[in-house]
């Protein structure tokens, strides 16, 4: 008897140089035991690179329990990936509670670009914070469609509707620039080499 697969699938991570490979290998293992089509397994290894980049950066050392314990200060972030409405979503939980922001490097900058393209990729993305007993910090998370967007009709392109508080969408990208093809798709190449 076969069995539908999992809806969600969840994995924690401590903050090493190894994190970010292993959470892109864990989310191409789920997605393509869920049978996600492979463009869209390509955006989520991206998105999931950017999110567990920062979350390994950002992320503050936890209280020592014990002088003598190598363990005491390890510090982790957590990765959740969904499948549900048509999209896939992952979720990175980290204990750092600043916001991401959205911002705009300068062409030499050689870091700063992570949300910028986990905005540029994904259909929705957003963050809020969580404190929860002795769990505080954010959830970064982003979110691509399983169904390809149709074009919208001339006059659908006007309107649009107001975001909601825990969420960012596209149209919170500066307007001064667009998107370059060729920069992301360096970057995929870059993330794939990792």
């Amino acid at each position: 008897m076969s069995q539908a697969p999992p809806l969600s699938d969840s994995l924690t991570l401590a903050t090493t140089p190894n994190a970010v490979r292993w959470a892109r290998l864990h989310t191409t293992d789920i997605l393509s035991r869920w049978r996600v089509p492979a463009k869209v397994i390509e955006t989520m290894e991206l998105i999931v690179s950017e999110l567990a980049t920062n979350a390994v950066q950002h992320s503050k050392e936890g209280e020592q329990v014990s002088p003598y314990s190598l363990l005491s200060t390890l510090r982790t972030f957590e990765l959740v990936l969904e499948i549900g409405n048509g999209a896939v979503r992952v979720s990175v939980f980290d204990n750092d509670e600043q916001a991401p922001v959205l911002k705009q490097p300068g062409a030499d900058a050689t870091s700063g670009r992570g949300i910028l393209l986990v905005a540029a990729v994904s259909s929705r993305w957003g963050h809020y914070p969580v404190r929860n007993g002795n769990k505080t910090g954010k959830v970064v998370w982003a979110q691509v469609s399983l169904v390809p967007a149709a074009e919208p009709r001339r006059h659908e392109r006007a309107q649009s509707r107001p975001a909601q508080p825990s969420e960012t969408v596209r149209s919170a990208l500066p307007r001064t620039s667009e998107v370059d093809p060729t920069l992301l798709g360096r970057v995929l190449v870059g993330v794939r080499g990792l």
